[in-house]
């Protein structure tokens, strides 16, 4: 597939990782392609968030955690060296289960957490302009353009979701994170998430982990079924819903386990 500028293809090799004695995933390879969802399904325990936090470097902040293997986002190798971690997050957002708003930050004071945070001498109007861009990239601008500066504790669950997806776009990533992101919210407020990363295709490469099958097939370009650590297939989202090639496969997606 063609790389999208600004939005990188991430490749996962032979990756392995768990804490101490105990491994989670095992040589596990994974492509996210370029300005494009990939959806890692899959049981509870079978380490699909972890794939998430090896990707960003968050993992190995764990007690007693190891990491092996290969990552790359784009050109730069994850693991290597030289690689700084938190240059690294600037690059790959993160967005959790739960919103997770600073409960004692306005609305405006949030998003612009980390824009401010990698770069303290920014200038008020640039912080101002990248906030804004932000708020519109993730849909919410027009709902809160009137209490920027009030407390982002009013806001509904889906729209502090949306507020944590505009947080991490203000640091225009390159890659976006989203570890079960509607998870916590209503039906409405679950729609105007898919809506939104939909709509975000093609500027940022999105790797979402979901126990929604229905949630997969309606915004994913490629599903990867994870079982035991391992990518049991990976393939474009509508055929492995269509037709699996693996018998777990069809076995999990018709909830015939997990």
């Amino acid at each position: 597939m063609t790389e999208i500028a600004g939005a990188p293809h991430v490749q996962v090799r032979d990756l392995s990782a768990g804490f101490a004695t105990r491994g989670v995933l095992r040589q596990l390879a994974l492509d996210a392609p370029a300005g494009r969802v990939l959806a890692i399904v899959g049981p509870s325990g079978c380490g699909k968030s972890t794939v998430l936090r090896c990707i960003n470097r968050l993992h190995e902040l764990d007690e007693h955690a190891f990491v092996t293997g290969h990552i790359t986002i784009g050109a730069l190798p994850v693991y290597a060296a030289t690689t700084d971690p938190v240059a690294l997050r600037r690059r790959v957002g993160m967005v959790f289960q739960r919103p997770t708003p600073f409960v004692t930050q306005s609305v405006f004071e949030n998003v612009a957490a980390g824009v401010t945070a990698h770069r303290r001498a920014m200038p008020r109007s640039e912080v101002e302009a990248r906030v804004e861009a932000a708020l519109q990239r993730a849909g919410l601008w027009r709902e809160v353009v009137d209490r920027l500066y009030g407390s982002a504790m009013v806001l509904s669950g889906g729209q502090q979701q949306r507020l944590c997806i505009a947080r991490a776009l203000a640091v225009e990533p390159d890659v976006l994170l989203l570890d079960e992101p509607t998870a916590s919210l209503d039906p409405m407020g679950t729609q105007r998430i898919e809506e939104l990363l939909y709509d975000l295709r093609e500027t940022v490469t999105m790797i979402m982990v979901t126990h929604n099958m229905q949630q997969a097939a309606r915004i994913s370009d490629t599903t990867a079924f994870l079982l035991g650590g391992r990518v049991v297939e990976c393939a474009p989202t509508r055929r492995l819903f269509t037709t699996p090639a693996d018998p777990r496969t069809e076995a999990y997606i018709t909830g015939r386990f997990g």
